[in-house]
């Protein structure tokens, strides 16, 4: 059964292979990265950190400090719903 967050994740997905984006989705339970962005993406020389949620979702403390470090490293942090979705397509459309 996919939940609402499988869906936006699935979206995503499929933004990212549209655009033959590289990315991982880290698995945090074990050995896991606690608070990791649910995928870790290079497209054009740029590093992504993208959380995704659905509805009313919020990210954890925990979550907003990994996606803070992004940012603070350089790269672009995003937390997605279903209501912003193309923000992923308008990054992955810069050259």
């Amino acid at each position: 059964m996919s939940t609402p967050e499988n869906k936006v994740k699935e979206k995503v997905r499929k933004i990212l292979n549209e655009f033959s984006a590289y990315y991982v989705m880290p698995v945090t339970g074990g050995y896991g990265n606690s608070g990791a962005p649910d995928f870790i993406v290079c497209h054009n020389g740029r590093f992504y950190g993208i959380e995704c949620k659905a509805g009313k979702g919020v990210a954890t403390a925990l979550q907003h400090m990994n996606l803070r470090r992004i940012v603070e490293c350089g790269g672009i942090a995003m937390i997605i719903n279903e209501n912003n979705i193309e923000e992923v397509r308008r990054h992955m459309e810069k050259p």
